[in-house]
């Protein structure tokens, strides 16, 4: 009889585990199998057995209900509210990609939806995220995530290309070149960042599966005759950002004060510009000009560039001696 009970309790424990791991891979794939233009991975892997038995549907539903208030819980500490909805599957992925011992992959990320997420990923101790965007100083990067002991080196996710071509007569800008890349028909998720050089053309970065169709599509530039080649990524001619470097003194380190004096405009002005939202501070929206910026803070202004935060020393006045870094 114990003999019995035994294995009908050894059985029925292993139908509840089975049942909530049935339940956490289906809840992942009803994200993962949507269509969402963040994510690049094989549509085989959204094909899940869907074998859940009567008896332990009550501890499936609290199983789904408990990672979902996990979730939820981890979003909270999300600071910009409008890549939630991209930080949410990155997420999800990572869960999955952590459970089942695969490597998923995002396509390429903004700023702000790559820095959320690696801040809610640093927070799963299961699970290991990489970005990659390329050369070091890229901004638009790749997240892999996966297990730990699965995800032990960088993948090889991201590709470069050499568009060339006389651009002595014409030169083109960067629009330029994301608007030919994009009328062949993919997606801006699918292209990473886009160096300039001049008369010779540019370098794009991109996903490998697209390397192929780009070097066969891609054949103009505005009105200039290009070629696509393949190179590696140690090719890439990227330089450090140009800089210059002076101070201020300002009586508070408010945004509005210090973004003012960095940019050369109104106090007034950079007001309005926060208010329409133009205004981030480490690749987030600012939401008040009161704001208070520290040393290392990254100030962007749309239209107008970045400006980093230096040295901040009181004066004798009782005032701030701030350093401003703008990139040209």
């Amino acid at each position: 009889m114990a003999a019995a009970t035994a294995s009908i309790v050894g059985t029925s424990s292993w139908s509840l585990r089975r049942a909530a791991a049935q339940a956490f891979a289906l809840s992942q794939s009803h994200f993962l199998c949507s269509t969402n233009p963040y994510f690049s991975f094989p549509r085989t892997l959204c094909t899940l057995p869907l074998s859940v038995s009567a008896s332990s549907a009550s501890d499936v539903s609290h199983t789904v209900q408990a990672i979902k208030g996990d979730v939820d819980e981890l979003l909270n500490g999300v600071v910009e509210k409008s890549v939630i909805k991209e930080v949410k599957h990155i997420l999800e992925m990572a869960r999955r990609a952590s459970l089942r011992r695969e490597i998923l992959h995002t396509d390429f990320l903004t700023p702000p939806v790559l820095k959320e997420s690696m801040k809610v990923l640093e927070k799963l101790a299961d699970v290991k995220a990489i970005a990659q965007g390329g050369y070091p100083q890229a901004e638009r990067c790749r997240i892999s995530v996966g297990h730990p002991e699965e995800l032990t080196s960088d993948p090889d996710i991201i590709s470069a290309l050499s568009v060339s071509g006389n651009f002595r007569f014409e030169s083109c800008s960067h629009g330029d070149f994301l608007g030919s890349i994009l009328g062949t028909g993919i997606t801006r998720e699918k292209v990473g960042d886009i160096i300039l050089q001049g008369e010779q053309g540019a370098q794009i970065l991109v996903v490998p599966e697209l390397v192929e169709f780009l070097m066969s599509s891609l054949d103009k530039v505005r009105n200039v005759p290009v070629s696509c080649s393949k190179i590696p990524l140690i090719s890439l001619d990227y330089e450090p950002p140009r800089t210059t470097t002076f101070k201020t003194i300002e009586a508070s380190l408010r945004v509005d004060a210090l973004a003012s004096a960095g940019f050369k405009i109104s106090r007034s002005k950079l007001v309005d510009l926060i208010s329409n939202g133009d205004v981030r501070i480490n690749w987030t929206p600012v939401t008040t000009k009161g704001t208070t910026l520290k040393s290392g803070d990254i100030v962007s202004v749309s239209g107008r560039g970045r400006l980093k935060i230096g040295e901040i020393n009181s004066t004798k006045k009782g005032k701030f001696a701030v350093e401003l870094i703008r990139y040209l």
